[in-house]
């Protein structure tokens, strides 16, 4: 964690009079003084619906501070003529139930121009047809499960599911045999042990990944399931450690993941335990996680991309010792895809409900260079970036150690 520097906080301070300029330098007849930005058509809001309480909500906080960064940017760069902008976050808690009250209260206000979210592929579900009733446009940040686009089918008859719905990360169609070939290939593990928390995203990411291992001449040696709010793993790992797997793979995310490694460890079962952008997170290594453990995670290192620099340092001006996680630089693309379709849309006139219709096109069709690098969705709503990381827990730290593209 990082303490805010004199540096950082002049910056914020400095951007906190620009923003308040822009909100209220407004002369009686509506104009502006000054060169600041004409707001005299109103505001307009993002909606974010993430996990902000429980224990994913390392990962949330870092989607809302993100979309949070790209909308104080635009207001600051007067990007929407005639608007301010601003954002409304609700917490989804990781619950398809509490989701779906979310996107409901968002999707009731005329004045909510997209959404950016969600963090979980379960609760993207009961989103999804609240938000599409309304023709509200949603851009997730981190949803990775392929039937959220295209359809259960979605490697041999794919189908647009949602008008309304794009990702800007790419998913587990590939994340999970990109994770195989790394685990087969490149650390010589043959005979593998599956573990899932049963839910949408666990279980699709290892059926993925089950596929390509035996393609490789791997082995699933077993397959076992726990709750998501399980403490005591010790009946499973009894269960796979008679299998003697060389390594574990586990389908889900870091709350469940991080404990479950060290207790492997604890029992005698000191085999890497892999898993997917869930348990991509410093949480992880917190809750247990272990030395050698593996994570695949979209994209490339964020620190590692000049197209990002601009993200990172403002995000870190801004907010300081808050860490905007796995999905931060994802979900300023997101946002920015909202913003920028929302200019175009709007283009000096009015919004009003009739322009629903022209901002998903617009959506749609958007094309612009991000913090994660090319941001650009296809017939599906799917993100054209394939890139993918596979980290390793190396000295207490995720390291990357591979990005690259899934081939085959």
């Amino acid at each position: 964690m990082r303490k805010h520097s004199v540096k950082s906080a002049a910056i914020v301070g400095a951007s906190l009079l620009v923003l308040a300029a822009c909100g209220s330098n407004k002369t009686e007849g509506g104009g502006t003084t000054g060169g600041s930005c004409d707001t005299s058509k109103g505001t307009l809001t993002v909606g974010v619906v993430a996990p902000l309480s429980g224990n994913l909500s390392a990962l949330g906080v870092g989607i809302k501070q993100s979309a949070e960064l790209a909308v104080d940017e635009a207001n600051k760069k007067c990007t929407v003529k005639g608007y301010k902008l601003t954002v409304s976050a609700q917490d989804d808690e990781a619950n398809p139930a509490k989701g779906a009250q979310a996107a409901t209260k968002l999707s009731t206000d005329p004045n909510v121009v997209g959404v950016v979210g969600t963090l979980n592929s379960s609760v993207a579900q009961t989103v999804q047809p609240i938000l599409r009733d309304k023709k509200i446009p949603q851009v997730s940040p981190a949803n990775t499960n392929p039937s959220l686009t295209r359809g259960n089918d979605f490697l041999t008859a794919p189908k647009r599911q949602f008008d309304n719905y794009f990702r800007v990360c790419t998913t587990d169609d590939l994340q999970g045999p990109y994770a195989a070939n790394y685990l087969v290939e490149k650390a010589g593990k043959k005979k593998i042990a599956i573990v899932t928390d049963g839910k949408t995203y666990g279980e699709g990411l290892a059926a993925e990944l089950s596929k390509q291992v035996t393609k490789k001449g791997g082995t699933i040696v077993g397959s076992e399931k726990v709750g998501e709010k399980d403490t005591d793993f010790s009946g499973v790992i009894a269960k796979i450690k008679a299998l003697g797997p060389e390594a574990v793979y586990y389908g889900g995310e870091y709350p469940v993941a991080g404990p479950l490694s060290k207790q492997m460890k604890d029992a005698g079962l000191d085999v890497p335990l892999m898993g997917g952008d869930g348990i991509f997170d410093g949480k992880y290594i917190e809750l247990g996680g272990k030395e050698g453990d593996l994570a695949t995670s979209v994209g490339a290192p964020t620190e590692s991309l000049a197209t990002a620099k601009a993200f990172v340092d403002a995000y870190k001006a801004k907010f300081g010792k808050e860490d905007y996680a796995a999905y931060g630089a994802f979900s300023y693309d997101a946002a920015n895809a909202i913003i920028g379709a929302l200019a175009k849309t709007v283009d000096g006139a009015a919004w009003d409900e009739s322009k629903r219709d022209a901002m998903l096109t617009n959506v749609g069709a958007y094309a612009g260079s991000g913090a994660t690098g090319e941001v650009k969705f296809d017939q599906y709503g799917d993100s054209t970036n394939k890139v993918l990381t596979v980290y390793q827990v190396t000295s207490a730290k995720w390291k990357d150690v591979q990005t690259g593209t899934f081939t085959g």
